[in-house]
């Protein structure tokens, strides 16, 4: 994968190294109308890797059991030591480049095809750890989410070694690893497309309404275009950059698989619940990527909402 020509996103607020100063409340939500212990673990292996924020899924919750979910969303305490546009290690920069060629990318295409309305970026912040996001406490464990409350993207790097290491999710070797990584960003990303398309507010609305089988119905359709706008981002910046290389694509499908509810539930248990899904299986997770990787278009990622359950 190759990052040369790219430039470097301005949107990344880097809080590593501030050990979680400034949390004080938020969290879970628990008490009357929450969840107990077992239902946060549960939410917490559903969230572990890419995809909906965990807060989400836990107001979700919330909302079904007849709790306020209002009540959970809080804002973050100003960070003075925080760093926008900073994080120029490794690590950083590689998340720097994505996100720029993220900016550039959707610029694009909302110009193009969506009517030529403007897009608005999000931030991307990095952290250690623990630390504040607008949907509550953001924690390692969860993996990277978005935020629709505040817009950001939130993302431990640490969650790469996890990835490599741990679940097998691309191939060894930082080159092949590199893109399925840039693959996961893009993802979040996705989520704050949707955003801008007003498909999450909508999504999130019918949830809170909804049964928990069908709000997770619901979600697995809401993660499988976001894979979607992940593989249409790599179809545009390869046509402007050239930036994939040999393997970098099996990485990407590789993550794609090992990352599928039924893949993660046999992990876990040793068994799958359907009715559990919230991300889609392996072979929806690769299928919906590839769709936009071969497409570019932001059309053809709707599909996942009009297609019946066995055609997803």
């Amino acid at each position: 994968m190759k990052l040369d020509d790219m430039r470097e996103s301005d949107n990344v607020e880097d809080r590593r190294g501030d050990s979680g100063a400034g949390l004080g409340g938020g969290g879970f939500p628990m008490g009357r109308g929450g969840i107990g212990i077992g239902g946060i673990l549960i939410v917490l292996v559903i969230s572990y890797f890419t995809g909906i924020n965990p807060a989400t899924l836990l107001n979700g919750f919330q909302a079904i059991n007849g709790g306020d979910s209002s009540q959970q969303v809080q804002q973050p305490a100003p960070r003075s030591n925080s760093q926008v546009g900073g994080a120029n290690d490794p690590s950083g920069e590689f998340v720097r480049k994505i996100l720029g060629s993220t900016e550039d990318t959707w610029t694009e295409l909302f110009k193009e095809q969506n009517g030529g309305k403007p897009y608005t970026p999000t931030a991307l912040v990095l952290f250690n750890g623990v630390t504040r996001s607008a949907c509550g406490t953001a924690q390692s464990a969860m993996g990277p989410f978005y935020c629709p409350n505040d817009k950001k993207v939130y993302l431990d790097t640490e969650f790469f070694d996890e990835m490599r290491n741990r679940f097998n999710a691309c191939p060894a070797g930082q080159g092949a690893c590199a893109f399925a990584q840039a693959y996961v960003i893009a993802h979040e990303v996705g989520h704050h497309v949707q955003d801008e398309l007003g498909i999450l507010p909508k999504v999130h609305q019918a949830q809170e309404q909804s049964d928990q089988a069908t709000a997770n119905r619901l979600s697995v359709r809401l993660e499988l275009q976001a894979d979607c706008f992940a593989g249409v981002w790599a179809n545009r910046t390869q046509k402007d950059f050239k930036f994939i290389e040999q393997g970098d694509i099996e990485g990407a499908l590789q993550t794609a698989n090992a990352i599928g509810d039924d893949m993660l539930q046999k992990k876990a248990q040793g068994y799958v619940v359907p009715d559990s899904f919230t991300h889609g299986t392996s072979a929806q997770r690769k299928k919906w990527f590839s769709t936009g990787l071969q497409s570019g278009t932001i059309s053809a990622c709707l599909g996942t909402f009009n297609v019946p359950d066995q055609q997803l």
